[in-house]
């Protein structure tokens, strides 16, 4: 997959911790999460499962949305993940092919 501004939402699982990021290569750097190659929040919480994400023009872009989503209320975001993906699927197999750890 090229390189792509992209603003994504982790979960731990469905209604579970959330957490909110930016990249410009979206498979590799879930790929990390997944892999616990990210040390932080994420590897800390076992938050690894791809809900929601969107592709922006640029970088300051994608910025701007990561920031604008990490101010929202709890419910906004889940509203949000739901409208794109209502049952909560991981979405790193259908967006970047199979994970193999």
């Amino acid at each position: 997959m090229e390189k792509v501004p992209c603003a994504y939402i982790l979960a731990s699982k469905r209604h579970g911790t959330l957490y909110i990021g930016v990249t410009s290569d979206l498979c590799t750097r879930i790929r990390d999460h997944k892999l616990g190659e990210t040390a932080g929040f994420t590897k800390r919480y076992g938050v690894k499962q791809l809900v929601w994400f969107e592709f922006l023009g640029s970088m300051e872009e994608a910025i701007k949305r990561e920031k604008q989503l990490k101010e929202w209320q709890r419910g906004w975001k889940i509203e949000l993940i739901e409208k794109m993906n209502p049952i909560w699927a991981d979405l790193y197999d259908e967006q970047c092919g199979k994970f193999i750890p």
